[in-house]
């Protein structure tokens, strides 16, 4: 398997503020790859770099084997690039926004047709609605096809899913997997770490750094001190009180309930609930639970800033 993506030490600020901080990653040829982090880790301009819109302050990197700089016309007829904000033509209809960007890339909506068809189907009843009258998840489906007109290797998405409602979010992430089975290289920033699990990898960013780069069993792998999901009748409080515990490494909340990391490599439920008994706290639930990308990417962050074991 080839590699679509290479980044050495790449750097790139915006005056005195670092973007992103010597990042080494690399990209399998056909692999769908997740960028994860918050707003401000830097997806967004990493994602530039790579689609030649933004150049690099310092490090190397190659996009199918080219040169970014140098070679950025000949990356730009084999990639397709999704922004995180609806940049189409909002006065053209959909059928028209399809046309024009296939004829910048001196091809035809019907030469590439089978590559598009699960998605445009879904577009074809509204062909001749302006784009700009769309609904979010429309909008989102009519921006893939765009992208994708001409048949790119590797198919950049920043943040394709975000504001748009549940369910177009679960189809959006299908249309992703079936495109990936055709063998076209995926990357996606997402700021959604249920997101993540559906990656073949991920990497995980904070403030331009580079936490961590594995599959989503391994990420969860990293996170190895004991775990456990607390509810009581007063959750503010708990939490208050769970991170004054002694041996508390976290405590945040996780839904309805709050998720404790203990420091030491045994703790025990009952011992948790007696705690929180003798501080008053009362319905108490302390249940062991297995980590998942979220827990993991909070340790991450904590370790990020300094703030491991004392």
């Amino acid at each position: 398997m080839g590699t679509a993506i290479s980044l050495d030490g790449v750097e790139k600020s915006f005056g005195a503020v670092p973007a992103l901080r010597n990042i080494a990653l690399r990209v399998d040829e056909g692999e769908l790859f997740g960028l994860i982090g918050a707003d401000g880790a830097g997806k967004t301009t990493l994602i530039r770099i790579l689609c030649t819109l933004l150049v690099a302050d310092d490090g190397k990197a190659e996009v199918l084997g080219l040169d970014p700089v140098k070679e950025y016309r000949s990356i730009r007829s084999r990639i397709g690039y999704m922004p995180g904000t609806f940049s189409l033509y909002e006065d053209l209809s959909v059928e028209e926004n399809l046309r024009f960007f296939a004829t910048v890339f001196n091809t035809t909506v019907e030469e590439n047709y089978e590559l598009i068809r699960d998605i445009y189907s879904q577009l074809e009843p509204f062909r001749t609605r302006r784009a700009g009258k769309l609904s979010g998840g429309m909008k989102q489906k009519l921006a893939l096809c765009c992208a994708l007109v001409h048949r790119p290797d590797l198919l950049l998405l920043d943040e394709p899913t975000t504001g748009v409602d549940a369910v177009s979010r679960r189809e959006f992430w299908e249309m992703l997997q079936r495109l990936k089975k055709q063998g076209i290289t995926i990357v996606v920033s997402t700021p959604y770490m249920d997101e993540a699990s559906l990656c073949d990898r991920v990497a995980f960013l904070q403030e331009g750094t580079l936490l961590a780069v594995d599959t989503p069993e391994g990420v969860t792998g990293l996170f190895t001190a004991p775990l456990f999901a607390v509810r009581a009748r007063e959750k503010y409080r708990l939490l208050r009180e769970l991170r004054g515990f002694e041996h508390a490494l976290s405590a945040y909340a996780f839904g309805s309930s709050v998720h404790y990391a203990d420091r030491r490599r045994s703790a025990s439920a009952g011992e948790i609930r007696d705690h929180l008994e003798k501080r008053g706290l009362q319905d108490i639930v302390v249940e062991p639970v297995r980590p998942g990308i979220e827990d993991t990417f909070m340790a991450l962050m904590k370790q990020g800033r300094g703030e491991g074991d004392d």
